[in-house]
């Protein structure tokens, strides 16, 4: 069964400088509908306009990611969308008083933390996870930066990184299901190299930027007196080095923090796709621009299946998602009548059936001797009952229920099935169910070409039993 969607009870707001702009600024957290995602408002200007949070609307990844929607900015909202992600929370609206989120301490703690104050809910309609069904990565060479995710059954992110730093050296974190936000990656804080800091500080980029909210990596000796210059530069009490390599002004909360917080970043440059996602993400050496890129490519992929001319891949090496005994669990159907053999792929919207075409149908005795064909309606039938699975998933005990026919319109048949034949049925809700009402668009394929076509029309009822 699908997980709900989730929203916050009670409005919320912090109070922070942006690291880039060095503007104060008020970023508040308001609940939102079903369906609606993330969306940040500039409540400073006078329109009031949003800016989608997705990955389309990403103009800038040098330092930060910046959005952009009809020519208004935001920036610096990873660690917003980290803290989102990590907590579930699918619905909200995001008001900003000005054009970057802030900064706070660096990570994603304090936002974290005041959105688990705001009373985190589910709301009344299923989570549309994207299921990844083949690998998808990005690939930078020159940079040795390396993005892949893989087809599995939950969210995992497993994160390496290597900048020939002998203060860092090879670091690696760890994203599985049951591991807790708030206390393993949350407080995970940005790093900066010194010579980077003095390249920024130079280049007046870090407006808001604060000795506090940065680890810094010290990677080659500095006299005494440049580090107290930087620190008077950013008015706050002289540092040393310690001998780990980082300055004295932060103790660091893990022993990899740095590769945490690299992986706190994927969480909320991940989240700029438009739906939450499974599958086993590894990555070498990420950074925003990569993690954008690659997000892109998972975006591109689901506008892609949800097309309709996609043609579903179907892999016999990886296990169905619902194997026969498991379709039996959702369909009254028995054999000779039961036309699915396994389902292949389902989420919130659609849904990926399987039929093997034996010359044992019994239906091949009589239609036809001489040339076995299976009948329309038979393949008609068989969708159906592929869609009615996707149907019952939206109740709690679909054991309990039945989906009936109510209209087949616009069936089209664009070829024969024989025996030998694999059917690949491809199913997409036209329209949210409502009041029991299906509608789906649904298309069969034998390898890469469209056998059958059509739209189908039913009603999920309970059955006579309950």
């Amino acid at each position: 069964m699908s997980e709900k969607q989730r929203t916050i009870v009670n409005p919320v707001k912090l109070n922070g400088r942006g690291l880039h702009t060095g503007y104060e600024v008020e970023i508040q957290f308001k609940p939102a509908p079903v369906n609606h995602g993330y969306k940040f408002q500039r409540t400073d200007l006078k329109e009031r306009p949003i800016i989608k949070a997705h990955v389309d609307n990403v103009v800038d990844t040098s330092r930060g990611t910046t959005l952009e929607e009809n020519g208004v900015k935001v920036h610096t909202i990873e660690h917003v969308m980290a803290a989102l992600r990590g907590l579930g929370i699918d619905n909200i609206v995001i008001e900003l008083n000005g054009p970057e989120a802030p900064i706070l301490d660096g990570s994603s703690r304090k936002y974290a933390e005041t959105l688990k104050e705001a009373i985190i809910e589910e709301q009344d309609e299923d989570r549309n996870y994207y299921y990844v069904k083949e690998k998808i990565e990005y690939r930078d060479e020159d940079n040795e930066i390396e993005l892949a995710i893989y087809p599995d059954d939950h969210l995992s992110i497993q994160v390496l990184i290597d900048y020939n730093s002998k203060v860092l050296g090879h670091q690696y974190a760890n994203l599985e299901e049951d591991t807790d936000f708030l206390e393993e990656l949350a407080p995970s804080r940005t790093f900066v190299f010194f010579h980077e800091l003095e390249f920024l500080l130079k280049n007046n980029l870090i407006k808001g930027g604060d000795l506090e909210n940065a680890i810094v990596i010290m990677e080659n000796p500095v006299p005494q007196e440049e580090l107290d210059r930087i620190a008077d530069l950013f008015n706050k009490p002289h540092v040393k080095v310690k001998p780990e390599g980082v300055l004295n002004n932060v103790d660091l909360y893990y022993t990899n923090e740095p590769a945490r917080h690299k992986l706190l970043d994927i969480m909320g440059d991940i989240g700029l796709i438009g739906r939450p996602v499974k599958g086993r993400i590894i990555a070498k050496k990420p950074g925003h621009h990569a993690n954008s890129e690659f997000a892109r490519k998972i975006a591109q992929a689901i506008k892609k299946e949800a097309s309709e001319d996609y043609i579903p891949q179907f892999d016999p090496n990886q296990p169905p998602l619902l194997n026969v005994n498991q379709v039996k669990e959702y369909l009254p159907h028995r054999p000779p009548f039961l036309l699915v053999d396994s389902i292949l792929h389902m989420d919130h919207s659609s849904i990926i059936g399987k039929k093997n075409v034996t010359m044992n149908e019994g239906f091949f005795v009589g239609h036809f001797p001489e040339e076995p064909l299976m009948p329309g309606v038979l393949q008609v039938e068989s969708m159906a009952q592929v869609g009615g699975i996707l149907a019952l998933n939206t109740v709690p005990d679909p054991e309990n229920y039945l989906t009936y026919f109510l209209k087949i319109d616009k069936v089209r048949f664009k070829r024969k099935v024989v025996p030998g034949d694999t059917l690949i049925f491809k199913l997409v809700l036209s329209n949210p169910i409502r009041r029991g009402i299906v509608t789906m668009s649904g298309q069969a394929f034998v390898g890469n070409q469209l056998v059958m076509e059509g739209e189908l029309t039913a009603q999920i009822t309970k059955s006579k039993e309950e």
